[in-house]
């Protein structure tokens, strides 16, 4: 009756266990873009422009060429995303685009420099 009782509650635990990891998994993505948001606007502030960078590896993303962690002083983990920004457009009036892309499943998260007030983000169908 008990083991019953055990094998009950675990099976209900388990599966909200791993839907719970993969929300705060999810929410680590969002706020990381919000903080690469935040870290863009300075640097336009300094500079007149928004910086490509990436940050898919720990390597990359601390490298002084294009690495988000080094360029816009940030400190972003790519245990389970990469982050990239790319940008577009005319010296002194460029536009950016930041993506999240899950290191496992297909989650991807993008802003745009347009929408970084708003925080309206594009989200694909992998995402909780």
């Amino acid at each position: 009756m008990i083991v019953a009782i055990i094998i009950t509650l675990a099976s209900i635990a388990i599966p909200n266990y791993g839907k719970s990891k993969r929300r705060a998994t999810q929410k680590e993505a969002l706020v990381n873009i919000k903080l690469i948001a935040a870290a863009e606007r300075i640097y336009r502030l300094e500079s007149g422009d928004y910086y490509d960078c990436n940050c898919t590896t720990a390597s990359n993303c601390a490298t002084s060429v294009t690495g988000c962690n080094s360029l816009l002083r940030l400190m972003l983990n790519t245990e389970n995303w990469g982050y990239n920004v790319t940008t577009g457009g005319a010296a002194g009036s460029k536009t950016a685009d930041i993506s999240a892309t899950a290191k496992s499943g297909n989650c991807t998260y993008s802003l745009s420099s347009a929408d970084f007030d708003s925080k309206n983000y594009t989200t694909s169908s992998g995402c909780i």
